[in-house]
């Protein structure tokens, strides 16, 4: 795996024989140019907007200046690909409506703006010179050094050199010895390239990387996968409902019926009792295993929806339950699971804690979202935190976005509403 930054490569082994040094050096190099470039325009347009501001014509040019931190950063952004591989955002805000006021109002009032102006200022009147001076000391005189002999034997004609313009070489040893210690420091000046590099890179990023950009796509795409990670989770659970009731229910079905065949045909006596005893235990096999379907992904949900499943759970509760949905049609699957589960943990709960006479769940589709409330009259002082079982579900709820609460005051009553986003399948196909 390659190294994605210059600080990483330069933990290897190999770095000075990389291409890594090469990278640093032509990253500091064009920013030596970049900033004198900027250190230029921005002197030119400042002069000559100054000038011609006191006939309102250079005004223009004093916007130009204030943007031209835009440009800069724009380059930047591509420079920093030498040394950086992980993306740079440099995102802006898209104005509400087109044309060129509306743009320039959004530019001048974003943070971002302000703070590519600063970069641009600080690398036309500080950093670009460091990038020379850097490139100079560690790599170019490093370089003269090390081609001492190759100056003696041919501009010095085989006599004499100078090295750096400071002292004359007169011998080919002392040539020989100046091109050495030229390489030693050419290795040396690889390490110091890369420091130079990674530090300036990280002020590059600190100054014109939208944090609130990357933040933002890391939010998306968290959102995302935990999305595709509950869609993956109910799909499992529909396999497994569906291998099951199609696989293992089905052979116990089959072993259910040949047991109590051979059970009506076997005459009295100790085989008719054991096989008598057989056919009870797969009964309650079989009783075990459909309600282990059941509560892994139940039919009913599957085939008919959550109003059905619903009701299905309020006629099997120990409590009487009323039910009162108003469902525009069948919503998205990962939401008729949750909510179902959510309203199947809450009956679960009332029967076992509430000591509640009777049950409500209610609830509906309004303005793109799913309401659920489940609502008891029994003693209350019901805490989720508690170890109930509603903190797993609430952390089920909101990897889709959506909410729960509870309200359970002492002696009652207790209210737990549930609240997803979402849109019927059916009023998503009409729509398409």
């Amino acid at each position: 795996m390659h190294p994605r930054n210059v600080w990483q490569a330069m933990s290897r082994p190999r770095f000075v024989s990389s291409a890594w040094p090469w990278r640093s050096a032509a990253y500091l190099l064009t920013g030596a140019l970049t900033g004198a470039a900027a250190l230029v325009t921005m002197v030119v347009m400042v002069v000559v907007g100054g000038v011609l501001a006191v006939v309102l014509v250079g005004l223009p040019l004093l916007v130009l200046v204030a943007l031209s931190g835009l440009p800069v950063a724009w380059v930047e952004r591509r420079r920093l690909r030498l040394i950086d591989r992980d993306p740079v955002s440099g995102r802006h805000r898209t104005p509400d409506v087109p044309g060129l006021r509306a743009w320039l109002a959004t530019r001048l009032r974003e943070q971002a703006t302000w703070r590519e102006l600063g970069h641009a200022l600080l690398l036309a009147g500080l950093l670009w010179p460091a990038d020379a001076l850097v490139v100079a000391c560690a790599l170019l005189l490093p370089l003269s050094m090390a081609a001492a002999p190759l100056l003696m034997a041919t501009a010095g004609g085989g006599r004499e050199t100078k090295v750096l313009k400071l002292w004359t070489v007169t011998t080919w040893p002392a040539a020989w010895g100046v091109a050495v210690l030229g390489l030693l420091l050419l290795g040396l000046g690889c390490y110091v390239l890369g420091v130079a590099a990674g530090a300036r890179a990280g002020l590059t990023r600190l100054l014109i990387a939208s944090r609130e950009g990357e933040l933002g796509a890391q939010v998306v795409e968290l959102t995302r996968s935990r999305s595709r990670l509950v869609d993956a989770f109910e799909a499992e659970r529909r396999r497994i409902e569906r291998d099951l009731h199609d696989g293992a229910q089905q052979r116990l079905v089959a072993l259910t019926m040949a047991l109590g065949l051979a059970r009506l045909d076997a005459p009295p006596g100790p085989l008719a009792e054991q096989l008598a005893r057989a056919h009870e235990e797969a009964g309650r096999a079989l009783a075990e295993l459909r309600e282990l379907i059941h509560g892994i992904h139940p039919k009913v949900l599957a085939d008919y929806g959550l109003e059905a499943a619903v009701t299905d759970a309020a006629d099997r509760s120990a409590i009487p339950v009323d039910v009162a949905l108003d469902l525009p049609g069948r919503l998205p699957q990962a939401v008729e699971s949750a909510a179902y589960f959510v309203v199947c943990e809450a009956l679960a709960n009332v029967a076992k804690h509430s000591g509640a006479d009777r049950v409500r769940v209610s609830g509906g589709v309004r303005d793109g979202r799913l309401f659920l409330r489940v609502r008891d009259d029994g003693r209350g002082g019901a805490d989720a935190s508690a170890g109930s079982g509603l903190t797993g579900l609430a952390d089920r709820v909101a990897a889709l976005d959506g909410r729960l609460t509870l309200s359970s005051p002492p002696g009652g009553p207790t209210l737990l509403l549930v609240e997803f986003p979402c849109e019927s399948t059916e009023a998503a196909g009409r729509s398409a």
